[in-house]
């Protein structure tokens, strides 16, 4: 039996992995993504593989196994997010924009699960004098927690197999390294072997492991995309960093629900929940045009969010279309929708368009509230201040039902909104006659 070396060279954006270099990914068609990685493959020779009988368990002994092994991170909205509280032996990565309080976050959940558990926090970037500092600034409880700072994978797998810890804190994973492959600390091999070894050792101790990630300038987790599928759970910390809400969701969690999402504020002793955000995002709203309250959910949770738009003459050739908070490109098909299906004349207008408190929105029902606003602005005129509007546009003009209406309904009515603005499933509602009937009814500023 011998090992014969292998190259492979794996795509850090779509994952795909290919036997030979190339300056652009066949798969993704991205260019300058395919990264080197060091493998081998077992030759067996024709050598029979020998095996044994697995135990198997009935799967509500494995439900209840899970259920009573959970953490409590004594962060209500944190357990909330992980479906009940961190599963013993599980891989959790956090990923996050520097500076938008990953590591604060993590200190804060390690200083809660150290009141019950053992807990060891591995610090890869900073000192641990640098880490004792935070935890003072957060005012946490500094003598049920230990702290390490080093960047090798091998003396921390051995540090977890010896040792009795339940939960194992690495921050990050593009910091560390293993001697076992060669490469740079967060190379797509030192990552793709860290990341296994750790999980290894989660597995074998059933201690839980939180690996924090980096992001890209896009958004995306740094690294290759196998470290997402080999981890148990996926988090990503949202907003922005500077000010504003951050919303803490979860893309993967094998253990629960992706539903849920928790809404944060950084405040002198970390992060804490927002008991109500729809009341805390619309607290600083003034009457003008150009001003829609949009009934957004975001997993489960209904939030009230204001988005605005701002137009002007253009006064180049080609006008700017800015958009904050929502993507460009549905901002630019909104516009083209507006100017066939409702006839507003927007071709030399330069159009800017921004969601309050720093909330990015994914869901298409913010469609109608953009169009909306936009439409607000280049009239002149301010909606009903007890207003909230949401549908999705579709190419046609037409404003298509959506998902969560009940929810979004009853969030809007809790707030005192009297008019809601939305489809109803089984009646047509046009963008045109919503513009008409709503824009014409309003006040001018």
């Amino acid at each position: 039996m011998a090992r014969q070396p292998k190259t492979t060279y794996i795509c850090t954006n779509c994952g795909s992995q290919s036997s030979t270099w190339s300056g652009k990914c066949f798969d993704c068609g991205e260019w300058g993504t395919l990264d080197k990685l060091e493998t081998s493959d077992l030759v067996l020779a024709g050598k029979q593989v020998s095996g044994k009988t697995l135990q198997v368990s009935k799967l509500s002994e494995a439900k209840t196994q899970i259920e009573t092994t959970r953490l409590t991170t004594k962060f209500e909205e944190l357990d909330q997010v992980l479906g009940g509280g961190i599963v013993a032996g599980s891989v959790i990565l956090l990923a996050g924009q520097p500076g938008i309080g990953k590591s604060t976050l993590l200190m804060q959940l390690a200083a809660g699960v150290s009141r019950d558990s053992k807990v060891l926090y591995v610090s890869g970037e900073e000192s641990e004098h640098q880490v004792a500092a935070r935890a003072a600034r957060l005012k946490l409880d500094k003598n049920q927690l230990d702290i390490v700072s080093t960047n090798s994978t091998d003396d921390i797998t051995v540090t977890i197999k010896s040792s009795d810890y339940k939960l194992v804190v690495v921050d990050s994973i593009q910091t560390i390294s293993t001697n076992a492959v060669t490469g740079s600390q967060g190379g797509v091999s030192q990552i793709v072997s860290s990341a296994q070894m750790l999980i290894a050792a989660a597995k074998q101790t059933q201690t839980s492991i939180i690996l924090v990630g980096h992001v890209t300038k896009e958004g995306s987790i740094a690294g290759p995309k196998i470290l997402e599928h080999i981890v148990d759970v996926v988090m990503q910390l949202e907003g922005d960093k500077f000010a504003g809400f951050k919303l803490l969701r979860a893309n993967k969690n094998r253990y629960g629900s992706i539903d849920e999402v928790a809404v944060l504020e950084m405040s002198p002793i970390g992060l804490v929940a927002v008991d109500n955000p729809s009341k805390a995002l619309l607290a600083e709203r003034i009457l003008v045009d150009g001003s829609v309250i949009f009934a957004a959910v975001e997993g489960n949770r209904p939030l009230l969010v204001e988005i605005q738009a701002l137009t002007n003459p253009s006064e180049f050739g080609y006008p700017k279309r800015t958009a904050v908070g929502i993507n460009q490109n549905r901002l630019n098909l909104l516009v083209a929708v507006l100017e066939k299906r409702t006839k507003l004349s927007l071709a030399k207008t330069d159009i800017y368009v921004s969601v309050a408190s720093g909330i990015n929105l994914t869901d298409p029902a913010a469609d109608l509230a953009v169009c909306m606003a936009i439409a607000s602005s280049v009239k002149g005129l301010a909606l009903n201040p007890d207003t909230v509007v949401y549908g999705e546009v579709g190419l046609g003009g037409e404003v298509r039902s959506v998902t969560y209406a009940d929810k979004r309904n009853k969030e809007a009515k809790k707030l005192g909104f009297s008019t809601i603005i939305g489809p109803v499933r089984g009646e047509i509602l046009e963008l045109r006659s919503a513009l008409n009937t709503h824009l014409k009814s309003t006040k001018p500023k």
